[in-house]
């Protein structure tokens, strides 16, 4: 029988929520622990995020926290469905080896999310990757220093890519800036092989390429590189993750979340439509030659 964990980031959600709560109705964890009958310990992990949280005790928390508004309460709910969503080892974890816990988090998080907004700055993003493309990327980070290393994570990026053209695959919509056109990774015939590659993928009525052209000038997000993963039902549960070369984070307050979506809402309004970003990708294909 395979450990059931809560979702890292989600439980982190929950947990921050279920704090500010208690903090706004001038709880101690002391008294929260009386009433579920615990330790503070416990009452500490779960507002961390590292224990999941049971209906029954979610229930007496928002009672005793006076969380009496139906959206705030169905809010809670729905983040602890999520976040103690039981489900078996994911196939990512036989790469724990070469996967930092923020990935593995992005990967959980596209297993269940229903869709995934992008903005990338000088890369394709990791899910319209080819595999040697994706090679390229990983030689030159420097992140892996084994050839087995390097094949383990292409592996899980091509894996990751099921959720575009798999059963109840996800919506997905890619803002790219042109210069992720024109940067050489991998040389010409992985660049052109790979640009064939978006216009085949841009064919599925899920996914949606558009580019931003260097024409367009400054723009809201041209400081970097970002990922907003949306849920089912509640918009309140969505998610931004940025992308540093240091290390990944996850931006999970509902402030956070919307500015981010304010951000690839300009975006897409400056970048080409999506059959006028195809036309162009076509053209720079063109312009490599092996």
């Amino acid at each position: 029988m395979p450990t059931v964990k809560p979702s890292t980031v989600l439980g982190r959600q929950l947990g921050d929520e279920l704090r500010r709560a208690r903090e706004s109705a001038g709880i101690s964890m002391a008294r929260a622990a009386e009433v579920l009958d615990c330790t503070k310990g416990k009452i500490s992990r779960i507002e961390n995020g590292h224990v999941p949280v049971r209906s029954p005790d979610l229930t007496a928390l928002m009672r005793t926290y006076g969380v009496e508004d139906s959206a705030s309460r169905e809010r809670l709910v729905a983040l602890a469905r999520r976040a103690n969503r039981r489900r078996r080892q994911g196939w990512w974890h036989a790469y724990a080896s070469v996967l930092s816990d923020t990935y593995i988090d992005q990967i959980e998080m596209e297993s269940i999310c229903e869709g995934i907004c992008t903005y990338q700055v000088q890369l394709v993003p990791g899910l319209l990757q080819t595999m040697q493309y994706g090679r390229a990327v990983a030689v030159a980070s420097r992140a892996w220093r084994t050839a087995e290393d390097i094949d383990q994570f292409v592996g899980v990026r091509l894996a990751r890519q099921k959720r575009l053209t798999g059963e109840g695959a996800i919506d997905y919509w890619a803002v790219l800036s042109e210069g992720v056109l024109h940067q050489q990774v991998g040389g010409p015939a992985v660049m052109r092989e790979q640009l064939h590659h978006l216009l085949a993928m841009a064919q599925r009525p899920n996914v949606t390429i558009q580019v931003l052209p260097f024409s367009r000038g400054a723009h809201s997000s041209m400081y970097g590189p970002y990922l907003l993963l949306t849920f089912p039902q509640m918009a309140s549960l969505d998610l931004v993750l940025t992308e540093t070369p240091t290390g990944n984070t996850w931006m999970e307050r509902e402030t956070e979340v919307a500015c981010y979506r304010a951000l690839f809402d300009d975006a897409r309004m400056a970048a080409l439509p999506p059959t006028e970003s195809l036309s162009l990708i076509q053209r720079v294909a063109k312009e490599y030659r092996s």
